[in-house]
């Protein structure tokens, strides 16, 4: 994939980055303003369990725009506007959307299907759950399986930036640098022993983050062997 910009065409803030920080941080003001109405836009366009009653379609592009409090919805939007910058100067911003809302689906459908493996192995024999002592309805809990937030975009675009710039060097905490390369394994490392269940049970879709990355690889890789055929 080339990697052709000029210096003096380059946007701090481009279109689609800008738009995306726009459209996200808008969405979280709503949630919490709906909040005191007794309104749950979460509930509404998070991504349900394809097998609960509260699925809908559209939750699978909806939910990238959702997040659960002001650390999760800064961390994504921070890692886009530093990453998804340099990404869409050179992509443009039609590759550029392409590839994020590629992956925040591909997160998302990796997660239903970690949700129904998860479903078929340990739920589909009840009809009921304990939950905390309170028993409820299958559908009630299943309901309960919510998916938000922009980390399956935000990680593809992460995997993206570290194979264009693979000896980039990023600074962990602003202090401890390390190659882009380094990083991105480090990072695809941590989320599947997190979500392998090693370190405990966190409330994170770790496999979501790791669909996201596979959907970027992917894609990227098309991308390159269509380049090489026009040669």
């Amino acid at each position: 994939m080339e990697q052709r910009f000029s210096p003096n065409g380059f946007s701090m803030l481009p279109v689609v980055v800008k738009n995306l920080l726009i459209i996200n941080t808008l969405a979280f003001l709503a949630s919490f303003t709906l909040e005191r109405f007794n309104i749950d836009l979460n509930d509404m366009l998070g991504l349900h369990f394809f097998k609960a009653s509260g699925f809908r379609p559209y939750q699978l592009l909806t939910y990238m725009f959702m997040h659960a409090n002001f650390a999760h919805i800064f961390f994504n939007m921070f890692a886009l506007w530093m990453f998804g910058n340099v990404l869409e100067n050179i992509w443009g911003p039609k590759r550029f959307l392409i590839f994020y809302l590629v992956c925040g689906v591909g997160a998302g459908l990796t997660q239903e299907l970690v949700q129904y493996i998860q479903y078929t192995t340990q739920l589909a024999q009840y009809d009921q759950v304990n939950l905390g002592g309170n028993i409820v309805s299958m559908d009630s809990y299943l309901n309960l399986m919510t998916t938000v937030g922009a980390s399956g975009a935000v990680y593809g675009i992460l995997l993206a930036f570290g194979m264009m710039f693979p000896n980039s060097l990023i600074y962990i905490y602003f202090a401890i640098p390390i190659k882009a390369k380094w990083f991105v394994i480090l990072y695809a490392v941590i989320e599947l022993v997190s979500g392998l269940g090693v370190t405990g049970s966190d409330n994170v879709a770790h496999f979501a983050h790791l669909g996201g990355m596979l959907f970027g690889l992917i894609l990227i890789l098309l991308w390159r062997k269509k380049q090489r055929s026009y040669y």
